[in-house]
């Protein structure tokens, strides 16, 4: 099969999408698809995209092309409108028109993420030129983009008691600032949980943990993602420092973007907002108000939930019945768990599955699992909570195209039922085209093509491949270099790699698909001689037929040997 890879988009989160494009096109099995790397702009068209461009950094070292940056300034395309009716050049890719995707791609694996790519459009698209595409459908994609309506519809499957408020631009553009906050902290109390309700990737989530009006003020203007800024502020920088402030507000993980809207105008660049407002404030004015072009109208306020927070996949079996795997405890080192430090090292660290009873831990799955059936979500979601002191479980925020780099939530949890990278990513593809049948639509070919990739799995199963060790020791250079080596190999299918940790006690340890997932060898030596958790156990049991299509025989016990002679004799 040919395997579409769209990234990118015109969303926040296109850099978050660019590294799920990467894991998708380096760790599919090769023995059964052709990637196929799509580039989607901001301005919405696809590009053929020249495959050495997949190991760029990140998106702006090719597009827009180097030689059309201007004054130093690093920014994305939308700050050249122009460019919006021009090809691109040769060495970047090919324009590619909808009408032609079936000649390029039999399915499009969806690595786009945020308004556009997360709601139901692109989902739309692709059903009108009838290619099956991976992730939830229209109307669990729409449901899972709007947190407005995500809080309404989950209480209504769980009856989770959690207060919120919905605020208008309109109703903030009156500048009653103090009347709302007061209002808001009688209703909800403090601290207040500030959202943007249509953002994924917890982008634009603040909270005012303060009896403080500024903080709130910028708390809620950073959620409308717009900016107010001061004359004397402004006036204080130097040029450099004003160069600085205009590249922060151009890098989507620490500014709102551009273009923005100020003063009635659209600007597309960092200097010409630069000249703006130099102009504005040299004639007298005391505060400028800067708005995102793809602001938002209204802004979500929850009371906070005081909790163990945890992030829980959901995928389903070949049938449409959901199994919720093992959710993951998130454990913050900051106060706010957005987009740093959901992607930055060091900002949390992860444990399966939550520290707390076996019995909460089967609740948690209980409800993920009813929530993703009654929402009409389908394939896989990720929807993150809160397990409070008193045994409640409140959730919010349905994923329905989680973060796909090799260690993220979705695979970490994946990997507790004994798929790796490259098999979770067949999952996601042939389970996606299962659901794209049961939409009623080209459902013959559909069907033809889901018969043929079935007996393609079951092919390479009955295979049987030469082992090959990954040997690291115990650091965590050395962990991670060995990771991406068993992902590699996974991809290559041409061998069967065996993790193998020479741990501090001098043996060597033959480990599991889940250790190779966990975020520093520490971690790993720590689990070695520990009982598997129960809750895992019982997972990766429920789990055990739909694994062993995607993986065949799994191992989840840890296997010690005192030298590597042992270890080689014992695969023989």
């Amino acid at each position: 099969m040919r395997i579409g890879i769209f990234f990118g988009g015109p969303s926040r989160e296109r850099e978050i999408s660019f590294a799920g494009g990467k894991t998708a096109f380096e760790y599919l099995d090769q023995s059964l698809f052709v990637p196929v790397p799509v580039f989607v702009d901001s301005f919405g068209r696809f590009m053929l995209l020249e495959k050495e461009l997949m190991y760029s950094s990140e998106i702006r070292d090719f597009f827009p092309p180097k030689a059309f940056q201007k004054g130093n300034f690093k920014t994305y395309i939308e700050s050249f409108p122009e460019m919006a009716f021009q090809s691109p050049l040769p060495e970047i890719g090919t324009l590619l028109q909808p009408a032609e995707f079936s000649k390029h791609f039999d399915f499009v694996f969806l690595a786009m993420h945020g308004p556009d790519c997360e709601d139901g459009a692109i989902q739309g698209l692709l059903e009108w030129y009838k290619i099956p595409y991976s992730g939830p459908g229209i109307m669990g994609s729409a449901i899972g983009i709007d947190k407005v309506l995500q809080n309404e519809m989950i209480a209504l499957v769980n009856h989770q008691q959690k207060k919120s408020w919905t605020l208008t631009y309109e109703q903030w553009l009156l500048g009653e600032y103090d009347i709302v906050f007061h209002v808001l902290k009688k209703h909800l109390g403090l601290p207040l949980v500030i959202k943007a309700p249509h953002q994924g990737s917890s982008i634009g989530v603040a909270i005012v943990k303060d009896d403080s009006l500024s903080e709130f003020i910028n708390a809620v203007n950073q959620c409308f993602f717009q900016v107010e800024l001061e004359s004397t502020t402004w006036k204080s920088l130097e040029f450099s420092q004003k160069q600085g402030w205009a590249q922060k507000m151009a890098n989507l993980d620490e500014g709102i973007g551009f273009p923005v809207v100020f003063g009635g105008k659209t600007i597309y660049h960092p200097t010409d907002l630069i000249a703006e407002l130099d102009a504005y404030f040299t004639l007298g004015d005391d505060v400028a108000v800067i708005s995102s072009a793809n602001a938002e109208d209204q802004v979500l306020v929850e009371e906070y939930i005081e909790g163990q927070e945890f992030s829980c996949g959901c995928i389903q079996f070949s049938n449409g019945k959901p199994l919720a795997l093992p959710p993951s405890e998130v454990i913050k080192t900051v106060q706010v768990f957005d987009f740093n430090t959901k992607y930055k090292p060091g900002a949390s660290r992860k444990r399966i599955p939550v520290e707390t009873s076996l019995d909460n831990n089967q609740k948690i799955r209980e409800v993920i699992a009813q929530v993703f059936q009654e929402l009409g979500i389908n394939v896989c979601a990720r929807i993150d909570g809160f397990l409070t002191p008193d045994g409640r479980i409140v959730l919010h925020d349905p994923n329905t195209i989680p973060g796909m780099s090799p260690t993220s939530f979705i695979f970490k949890q994946m990997a507790e039922i004994g798929l790796n990278v490259t098999q979770a990513l067949t999952y996601l593809i042939r389970q996606s085209v299962r659901e794209r049948i049961r939409t009623g639509k080209h459902t013959w070919n559909l069907r033809a093509l889901l018969d043929a990739l079935d007996e393609k799995i079951r092919y390479n199963n009955a295979l049987s491949k030469p082992c090959e060790l990954v040997i690291f020791k115990a650091d965590d250079l050395e962990y991670a270099a060995a990771r991406q080596k068993y992902g590699k190999l996974n991809a290559l299918g041409e061998v069967s790699p065996v993790p193998v940790l020479h741990a501090s006690d001098g043996k060597y340890y033959r480990l599991t698909n889940p250790l190779m997932f966990k975020e520093y060898v520490s971690d790993v030596e720590d689990l070695l001689h520990t009982t598997r958790h129960p809750l895992l156990t019982e997972t990766s049991e429920q789990a055990a037929e739909l694994t062993a299509f995607y993986a065949g025989e799994v191992r989840y016990e840890v296997e010690a040997f005192e030298d590597i002679s042992q270890l080689t004799a014992s695969l023989s």
